[in-house]
């Protein structure tokens, strides 16, 4: 009676609260709970890759110079006077040889210049002479008084001194007419070729003007610039260091004539300086008698713009990648045999159109990857397109409930 009587007094919303809670947790307990699942990884990014050939070979340098003469000089007259004569040479574009005669000036006052000087100069030797006579006469005289010595001025000896010495100034004076006649011819140096004329037949020149401006045709070279990377690919002639065979041969590029041709050279030395403005270390390559078209097929012309391509020393271990693998300048990334991406530096060689040479810590078949090297970093595994990448096996519930051995027997 007294439990009913409690409930009577106990409100409606009580009784129907605790039985709502009561139900939400009896529901709670009830309810299937998830199993835990594995969180399944993310796909591995996908990159081109290019596998690493390594080679040994000479790689080859291309810088570009201007074709210039090895001697280009001023051609200069030493002596003065009026032209009166000019070799049928003696034009822009003329070729000479050594000890040819290009102009010749009026040489009459030279030649009488040189006839005094012949004629001081036996002037000279006829009071040598005289002197010579009057000191053997003198010695006789002095034997003749009994002296055993007599003194130097008596034997004339000082007068004798003087006359040798004037005898030796006009023939030096002789000589120099001579040669001041000599030089009114004014010669060519060497074999050679006129690239522009400056006096002419009738005109009045001085010591020291400019004849004709000439340059030497028999050898041609080419300053190549080189920076520091080309440089280690060659081996330059430093001095006398090596042989003409062991010259690096360089083959010359151009245009002659309207059309493209080529020319064989040898690097045959160096400035042994850097350029202070550049830095470019310059190189020189020489081509022997460069207007023989049978040598050479056509005439390399002074002046001509070329591309040189210079024959490098044999090197080992090296790798030809695209472009595209190198990044940072002296970066890539490979693939290691777990997947992974592996940063590493390497030496960058030269660069051939869209190839690039390098050497570095690299094997034979490695894996580079040769782009969207920004997607990727080291130590991230990544798949290589076009291969697949291995299933995992699927690991064993060890909760699950053995299978039942088959019955044997047939």
């Amino acid at each position: 009676m007294e439990q009913r009587g409690w409930l009577r007094r106990t409100p409606l919303t009580l009784i129907i609260l605790v039985l709502g809670v009561a139900g939400f947790m009896a529901l709670l307990n009830l309810k299937p709970r998830p199993e835990p699942r594995p969180e399944p990884e993310p796909p591995k990014p996908v990159v081109q890759v290019e596998r690493v050939q390594l080679q040994s070979r000479a790689l080859t340098v291309e810088a570009q110079g201007t074709v210039t003469p090895r001697r280009d000089i001023q051609l200069v007259s030493q002596v003065g006077g009026q032209i009166v004569k000019s070799a049928p040479s003696f034009v822009a574009g003329g070729r000479f040889k050594r000890g040819d005669w290009l102009v010749r000036l009026d040489s009459r006052d030279y030649q009488n210049a040189l006839a005094q000087a012949e004629a001081q100069l036996r002037e000279a030797e006829r009071v040598l002479a005289e002197e010579r006579g009057r000191a053997r006469q003198a010695e006789r005289e002095w034997r003749d008084l009994g002296n055993a010595e007599a003194n130097a001025l008596f034997l004339r000896q000082p007068q004798i001194a003087a006359a040798e010495a004037a005898v030796a100034s006009a023939r030096a004076a002789r000589d120099q007419a001579q040669l001041d006649l000599e030089r009114t011819e004014v010669r060519a140096p060497f074999d050679g070729r006129i690239r522009q004329t400056m006096a002419d037949q009738g005109q009045f020149i001085g010591p020291g003007t400019p004849v004709a401006d000439v340059y030497e045709d028999t050898l041609a070279q080419v300053r190549l610039p080189l920076t520091d990377a080309q440089a280690a690919l060659l081996n330059l002639p430093f001095g006398d260091e090596l042989t003409q065979a062991a010259q690096p041969s360089v083959t010359l590029h151009g245009r002659a004539l309207g059309e493209d041709h080529q020319w064989s050279a040898r690097l045959v030395r160096t400035e042994a300086s850097l350029d202070p403005q550049s830095r470019m270390l310059y190189a020189v390559a020489e081509l022997p008698e460069p207007f023989n078209t049978e040598r050479h097929g056509a005439p390399l012309l002074m002046g001509s713009f070329v591309t040189a391509e210079i024959e490098g020393k044999p090197l080992t271990d090296i790798v030809s990648l695209p472009i595209t693998a190198v990044f940072q300048r002296d970066r890539l990334y490979s693939v290691s045999d777990d997947g992974e991406v592996v940063e590493k530096q390497v030496r960058v060689l030269t660069i051939d159109g869209e190839r690039i040479w390098v050497k570095g810590s690299l094997r034979d078949g490695e894996p580079v990857i040769i782009d969207r090297q920004g997607y990727v970093s080291p130590g991230v595994a990544v798949r290589i397109a076009g291969e697949e990448e291995p299933t995992p096996e699927p690991a064993e519930d060890e909760d699950a409930p053995a299978e039942p051995e088959a019955e044997g027997g047939v």
